[in-house]
């Protein structure tokens, strides 16, 4: 409406308001309330330490905004006089309180006409006090949330106004909680309930003392670990106490803090034991960190150690010797490192000279200084990918530098890929399979440590549990996307730098073909030599294409009329989109992968991936292989999971820019609709097909026997463009129909590993029961059952290539696809071109059709009165990468191959100079 916006805040009710607190959330509250229209009279925060003034201070000052820096507000218990007159003087109506450390006197709480108002990182009444998000963790909470409340003479015991809650996610620490919910969602409740008091319509509910707690504030000598207790719980007290003030235990005699603490599922990984005073049984420092085990059998995995001396160190290093020997810097990095230097001079004031013997923290350093730097040197340096993490690790100025130029140069990026395989001997060789998410470039168990088995249709048998990715995976996989996109290596990187290694990365999977041949067929029951050839043999193709776009993608310079006297130039620009989502189907799941991925990452952007629940493992080994192409991280994330889960917090996620998806219509619709309310991704969308083939009588036979059967029963008919209705002329309708019985007799049904075998297994038990039904159907409704239409007699999920005729067009049969080894054919009367034609076209789907004839003009007319995204003649299933690929209709829009493909995934931008 007109009324909507940022207009209507301008006739909104609004407050003069104080401002009482410090920090970034109270900078980033004030500032809100400022561009909400709001009067901010006065900032009241702490004073300047060291120098440094608090961030709500430096942005009020900015604004010419009243500043008052009062080291306390009483003495003695009683309010300073000239403290309460100088606040009073501002002459505030609400009070607001984001975050505040010093205790206002009752008199200032009560004098403004609406009062003062307090944020709290608790769902009151739990866990009054201070440390409220840590009590959330340490005890184990399943939501975890904030308050606004009118503040009262009591201990976070006022009237509730407002109240927000999240789940907790099992590996959340305070750091997680806050960056994601309390924080961004605790600004906006902050400025929402500051409109409900201007509007007259905030609450006042009295909390209850039922579920009340307070816990005080955690110090470091009450946060030693209890290692005696189930794993959850220990998981929970270091999780709970991280990065303040640390959860410790003792080491070989000294105290040393755990950092990075989660649930490990599954097989601890083989490693080297460590003794621990108080626990169980010995820990074990593995690649991954350090494995502790709880009383209950559990165990849990932490990544950082810290020592007394403050230095940090990777847990999975322990017993290492240090970092290396110190790099030797070049002129430039020198330079650099001077700049650095100043950094840490302007954050350590106090200190009269940076040598490299500073420590960071020795010189008072706090947490909040740590953000600064890293984001200093961040600014300092584009495309730096530098941590809190780091500084903790790397705390004094010169391994801080030598750690700097190690990134700098990628070295960082060179660490051993840690992965636990799932291995198998078969097809005469050992196939290693990753079977976890992977996210940022490293695999990691979900979140929730849940697993499922993924199937070989062959047998039957669970090839390996593999990881249920959950929201929260989702959530860390696309901010690995953003950041890899916005401020990586990828998003800086000339298009020809990134065309290599997109053909290092084709060049991988040929050196690999085999083994991902073997996954696939053992995954997904592909005949061996088909996915060979086309679910590997194609993807490669499709990379190497793709790799030969990246330098070759050109604006246009467009004449326009000119602002005389002045003269425009005027032209284009096609720019990567950012994040974006793809999520595949289970029939070529390599091949689909590639056919959108390549033009994707060719195309500049990042991915989030979600392959088929039911085939992960070639997907999963494609992620290992991009990492030794050197791929950077964060550019590539894949995570296997439900479509429920996965998929639709990717189609909701705001940060995605994209979502390409291959699948059925009806998911196609509600992802479209998730797209849109989300934040209007762009979409492309490959869906359901019921492709007609028409066989006229002038065709040639034999060509129509073998391509019509093909068209059917290739890769078992679970192809998205499969012939799912032929049209066979009324004089060649019983010849055509008695050749492919007499084929189909000659086809070899069987293991999909045996290089004999023409026809492998369905790819999963409920497709296999659904195809049945399908049959079970088409008989009912009266349609002949020429051949087969059963389960074949033998372990797996083996279904007999099936033939339907005299198919009628109001049948089932004839209106849905099967998506699996059903020919279903109906005649049509010689001669009758146009006849034939609408029926082919009498269906809500267009995603291929195909015409086998002799005459060239039939040929061309009928091509072109199909509806249809792609018309074969005379040929069926012949795709290329360079041949766009998508529907019509209910089919869907967006082509997958070929330069529209990498169309996709750009968006174009309009550049106007005036000279």
């Amino acid at each position: 409406s007109l009324w909507s916006g940022p207009l209507r805040h301008h006739y909104q009710n609004k407050l003069k308001l104080a401002i009482i607190g410090q920090s970034l959330f109270g900078q980033e509250v004030y500032s809100n309330l400022r561009k909400q229209g709001h009067r901010v009279v006065g900032v009241f925060t702490v004073p300047d330490k060291d120098g440094k003034a608090d961030p709500l201070a430096v942005a009020a000052e900015k604004d010419g905004t009243p500043v008052f820096k009062f080291p306390r507000w009483r003495v003695k218990g009683k309010p300073i006089p000239e403290v309460v007159e100088a606040y009073k003087a501002v002459g505030a109506e609400l009070n607001v309180m984001p975050f505040c450390s010093q205790f206002i006197p009752m008199n200032i709480i009560n004098n403004p006409k609406h009062g003062s108002i307090i944020y709290h990182p608790s769902i009151l009444p739990l866990h009054r006090g201070a440390s409220a998000i840590n009590w959330t963790l340490i005890h184990g909470d399943k939501k975890a949330g904030f308050t606004v409340f009118w503040a009262d003479d009591g201990l976070d015991t006022g009237p509730i106004l407002l109240q927000r809650e999240c789940a907790v996610q099992p590996n959340d620490t305070v750091d997680t909680l806050y960056n994601r919910f309390l924080f961004p969602e605790g600004i906006n409740a902050m400025v929402e309930s500051v409109q409900l008091i201007a509007d007259g319509k905030a609450p006042q509910i009295p909390q209850a003392e039922e579920g009340a707690s307070y816990e005080g504030i955690q110090k470091k000598s009450n946060a030693k670990v209890d290692l005696a207790q189930p794993a959850e719980a220990i998981h929970n007290w270091i999780r709970g106490h991280d990065k303040v003030p640390g959860a410790w235990t003792v080491i070989d005699g000294q105290s040393v803090t755990l950092y990075g603490s989660s649930m490990l599922g599954g097989k601890a990984p083989d490693g080297q034991t460590l003794e621990i005073e108080g626990a169980s049984r010995p820990g074990l420092v593995t690649k991954k960190g350090l494995v502790l085990h709880g009383t209950d059998g559990k165990a849990l995995l932490v990544k950082s150690l810290q020592f007394e001396d403050g230095k940090m160190i990777p847990a999975s290093k322990y017993f290492s010797s240090g970092e290396g020997a110190s790099v030797e810097l070049t002129d430039n990095e020198k330079r650099v490192a001077e700049e650095i230097r100043n950094i840490w001079k302007g954050i350590l004031s106090n200190v009269p000279t940076i040598n490299d013997n500073t420590d960071f923290f020795k010189s008072g350093a706090a947490s909040m200084d740590v953000v600064r730097l890293v984001e200093e040197v961040k600014q300092k340096c584009a495309g730096m990918q530098l941590q809190n993490e780091d500084v903790y690790m790397y705390t004094t100025f010169q391994d801080f530098i030598q750690m700097f130029v190690r990134k700098l140069r990628g070295d960082d990026q060179k660490e051993e890929l840690v992965i636990d395989y799932a291995t198998k001997e078969v097809n005469s060789m050992t196939v290693k399979m990753p079977y976890q998410c992977f996210i940022n470039g490293k695999f990691e168990d979900a979140e929730s440590g849940k697993t499922y088995d993924t199937i070989n249709p062959t047998d039957g048998s669970v090839i390996c549990k593999v990881s249920y990715a959950s929201v929260g995976d989702v959530d860390r996989a696309v901010a690995a996307a953003k950041e890899a996109y916005e401020i990586g290596p990828w998003g800086k990187m000339n298009p020809r730098d990134r065309g290599s290694l997109l053909y290092k990365l084709a060049d991988l999977m040929e050196e690999h073909q085999e083994e991902l041949a073997t996954i696939e067929s053992i995954d997904s029951g592909a005949v061996y030599t088909l996915a060979l050839k086309t679910h590997v043999g194609m993807s490669i193709q499709t990379f190497r294409y793709f790799a030969g776009w990246c330098d070759k993608v050109q604006g246009k310079t467009i004449p326009i009329n000119q602002a005389r006297p002045n003269r425009n130039l005027t032209f284009t620009k096609k720019e990567p989109l950012g994040v974006c989502a793809i999520v595949i189907p289970w029939n070529y799941p390599l091949m689909m992968l590639a056919w959108k991925s390549a033009a994707c990452l060719a195309a500049g952007n990042t991915l989030v991936l979600k392959p088929a629940q039911v085939t992960p493992l070639t997907a999963l080994k494609f992620a290992e292989l991009s990492v030794n192409a050197g791929i950077p991280k964060g550019v590539i994330n894949i995570l296997p999971g439900s479509g429920g889960m996965v998929g639709q917090r990717l189609s909701d996620h705001p940060d995605i820019r994209k979502l390409g998806f291959t699948g059925s219509t009806p998911i196609g619709k509600q992802i479209m609709k998730s797209c849109a309310l989300s934040n209007l991704k762009k979409v492309s969308l490959e869906l359901g097909g019921k492709s007609p083939l028409i066989i006229f009588s002038d065709c040639d036979m034999d060509k129509a026997v073998r391509m019509g059967m093909s068209s059917v029963y290739f890769n078992k008919g679970e192809n998205c463009i499969a012939a799912g209705r032929l049209f066979v002329e009324e004089s060649i309708h019983d010849e055509f129909i008695s050749r492919v019985v007499e084929e189909i007799k000659k086809m070899k049904i069987g293991d999909p590993l045996d290089r004999s075998t023409d026809h492998g297994p369905q790819n999963h038990r409920a497709h296999l029961d659904k195809l049945l039904e399908y049959c079970d159907v088409g008989v009912k409704e009266g349609a002949t059952l020429v051949y087969g239409g059963r389960q074949v007699d033998r372990p797996g999920f083996f279904m007999e290539p099936t033939v339907f005729t005299d198919v009628e067009d109001h049948m089932f049969i004839a209106k849905e696809e099967s998506f699996g080894p059903v020919m279903v054919v109906s005649k049509f009367k010689d001669g009758d071109v146009d006849g034939v034609l609408q029926r082919a076209n009498d269906t809500e789907y267009g995603l291929a059709s195909g015409v086998f004839t002799r005459d060239i003009n039939k040929a061309m007319y009928v091509s072109e009165q199909l509806e249809a995204g792609t018309v074969f003649v005379n040929t069926y299933n012949k795709t290329d990468v360079a041949s766009p690929f998508g529907g019509f209709k209910q089919s869907g829009f967006g082509k997958d191959l070929g330069e529209d493909a990498l169309m996709e995934y750009l968006k174009t931008k309009a550049v106007t100079v005036e000279y």
